[in-house]
């Protein structure tokens, strides 16, 4: 593990660097914006499905800190997406008419 740290160095910065920025400016975000921005994170998620998925494949079945990391990221994102679509889904049935009895 730590091989694979010093081999990547700059990926772990960056991924740092990343997730500061993001809680940053999910932070700032105004509460009434945050459900739009779920659909833009369902498709960020999606993509990370993917390519996830992509790394899981080209991977060496030896290299367990691939595949723990491949792994994480689709149960990770695979939660994130449906997460978002049950919100969008309460925050559209919220614009819907209540049918008269």
């Amino acid at each position: 593990m730590i091989e694979f740290i010093q081999e990547n160095l700059i990926m772990v910065y960056l991924l740092v660097f990343t997730v500061v920025l993001g809680f940053e400016l999910i932070s700032k975000v105004p509460t009434v914006l945050h459900t739009p921005l779920m659909s833009g994170a369902n498709a960020i998620s999606g993509i990370v499905v993917i390519g996830a998925i992509f790394l899981l494949r080209t991977n060496d079945s030896g290299d367990t800190v691939k595949m723990l990391i491949g792994s994480a990221a689709i149960i990770l994102a695979t939660i994130n997406i449906a997460g978002g679509f049950a919100v969008t889904n309460r925050m559209l049935s919220m614009f819907n008419k209540k049918k008269k009895d």
